[in-house]
């Protein structure tokens, strides 16, 4: 099996030339046909925000990385690129790489188990576009399961390892049903965002955005489907809210002390939580110090993410282990494909020559005796080919000589002809 790969990712090109070559769907399948025209027989393309990949069977064996390389540069109309901007993969060695992928050991993210399921979409459009034939299939199928392993056998997707999820961490480890508390997001920029999502994802029902810019808040809004507070008057609201989210690029505190004061009187002293996500900070830190607020800034949650990503690094060994374990059991399946189709063509070989010679001398036997003559012809050929087989058959679960094992198998095709009798075949 002749498999090739490139991969433009955050290791070799910076944010903006990643950019330059992302696709999307859409793109994807239009360049899915142009490389089932003249360069792979069958392949994937994964393309997220970190990367852009191709793997495939080329159609013949002088298709080289740089036809893929040329085709996608070609394809996005783009030049800016050097040599040095792609990783370059060939046969066991991509195969190795899409079980790091799907893993989430290559991501910049260490643990990001989005990467599975962007992976397992790119199968699903690759299989749609009649791109995924007999090896991509077995490949998904292998990819798959490590990815399922990872995150089911250890914790390398475990514990939050960006600053929007551990605060969304923190505020469940104060309370714990999420889905009966309101929460307000003050700033809708990126980190906003997500902070908003995780929240929603987690349960909570009451959920309401502010930003100085009131038409991207509103954006946000409409998506999520959450109420929105004008920026200049949010303050009068803040005393509806158990989680207080904030995350703004002011230069300036948001949210005073007395601010805070205010709000907690008007609650009865009902517990809040604040999250001052943003630096320079948009709550006085001095909040903390009030009856029943639980207060806390960035510098605590990158103390969360920084515990949690040593954890997520601690489990790289064990998914290694994996990968280690479906590689053999990947190469397993391979030798055994190949012993099968050597066994195969060296019992077709065989039972050619048989064929041929019974029929330039069946006149020499009485029909009577053809019978016998066919029977005794087999179970000569059995009889020849019981110990070759048997043999051959050993290869198959042999994985720690495997490079020996396939010049063995190249020596049994060559002595018999193997190779000249498949290609007769075929014709």
């Amino acid at each position: 099996m002749n498999l090739i790969g490139i991969s433009i990712n955050h290791r070799t090109a910076k944010v903006e030339l990643r950019e330059s070559l992302n696709l999307n769907v859409s793109e994807v399948k239009n360049f899915i046909k142009i490389l089932k025209n003249n360069l792979l027989k069958e392949g994937l393309i994964i393309s997220t925000c970190n990367r852009t990949e191709v793997i495939g069977i080329p159609y013949t064996n002088n298709i080289s990385y740089q036809d893929l390389i040329n085709a996608l540069i070609q394809f996005k109309r783009f030049e800016n690129l050097s040599d040095d901007n792609f990783e370059k993969f060939k046969f066991l060695q991509v195969i190795e790489h899409l079980f790091r992928l799907v893993s989430g050991i290559d991501s910049m993210l260490i643990g990001d188990n989005q990467i599975f399921k962007q992976v397992k979409d790119s199968f699903q459009i690759a299989d749609e576009e009649n791109f995924i034939g007999f090896y991509l299939k077995k490949i998904m199928d292998f990819s798959l399961r490590v990815g399922k392993r990872s995150i089911s056998e250890t914790a390398i997707s475990e514990g939050a390892v960006t600053v929007s999820f551990a605060a969304v961490q923190l505020i469940e480890k104060i309370f714990a049903n999420l889905s009966k508390k309101s929460a307000l997001i003050i700033g809708t920029g990126e980190t906003g965002e997500i902070a908003s999502k995780h929240l929603r994802d987690k349960g909570v029902t009451r959920l309401a955005l502010t930003n100085r810019t009131f038409d991207k808040a509103e954006k946000l809004a409409k998506e999520l489907n959450t109420a929105v507070f004008p920026f200049d008057n949010f303050k009068e609201h803040l005393y509806k809210f158990d989680i207080i989210v904030s995350a703004t690029g002011s230069q300036e505190l948001i949210l005073t002390k007395d601010d805070i004061q205010k709000a907690m009187k008007k609650r009865n002293l009902e517990p809040m939580v604040i999250v001052d996500i943003a630096v320079p900070r948009d709550v006085d830190p001095e909040s903390k110090n009030l009856e029943n607020v639980f207060y806390n800034d960035i510098d605590s949650l990158n103390i969360i993410v920084e515990l949690n990503l040593q954890k997520r690094k601690n489990e790289i060994p064990k998914v290694e282990k994996i990968i280690y374990d479906e590689l053999n059991n990947f190469s397993e399946w391979l030798n055994s494909l190949q012993v099968s189709h050597v066994i195969k063509s060296l019992r077709d070989k065989f039972e050619s020559i048989k064929f041929e010679e019974v029929q330039n001398n069946i006149n020499r036997f009485s029909v009577d005796d053809r019978e016998k003559l066919e029977l005794v012809t087999k179970r000569i050929i059995n009889k020849i080919l019981h110990q070759p087989t048997n043999e051959i058959k050993k290869l198959a679960t042999e994985t720690n000589t495997q490079d020996l094992n396939r010049i063995k198998l190249s020596l049994v095709q060559e002595l018999f002809g193997l190779n000249n009798f498949n290609e007769q075949g075929k014709n």
